[in-house]
């Protein structure tokens, strides 16, 4: 069972940034998709943004263009999420996930593509 232990989160300030972690215990493929989804209290999980470790083929979702950048390191089998320009709409609980088997194409934002998930970590913006 392949397991996902994200690090970072937190608390900031409007306008701030934090940066997310995730380190995956292996890949079982040179192309796989990981990313991070986030959850409201209430509301259903969002796709956030995602990579292929084989071609670093970015998505984001449309809200965060700009201000967010996931980046991966296939070595470790981890990825980061840098948020910048944070905003209370973005506070939430964010996951990371990972497909198993190999994938070429562009990543995808649906919850069913993905089929490890981590704990979560709390990311809190305050206003």
């Amino acid at each position: 069972q392949v397991q996902l232990a994200e690090s970072g989160g937190g608390s900031v300030q409007a306008g701030g940034s934090l940066s997310l972690s995730c380190v995956a215990s292996e890949y079982t493929d040179p192309h796989q998709c990981i990313g991070w989804f986030r959850q409201i209290p209430g509301k259903a999980r969002e796709g956030v943004a995602f990579i292929n470790i084989g071609s670093n083929i970015t998505r984001y979702t449309d809200s965060v263009k700009g201000r967010f950048t996931i980046s991966q390191d296939s070595a470790k089998r981890s990825v980061h999420l840098q948020m910048n320009n944070l905003d209370s709409e973005d506070t939430a609980m964010y996951y990371c996930v990972l497909r198993r088997g190999l994938y070429y194409g562009l990543c995808k934002p649906s919850e069913l593509f993905y089929n490890y998930w981590g704990r979560g970590t709390q990311v809190t913006v305050s206003s």
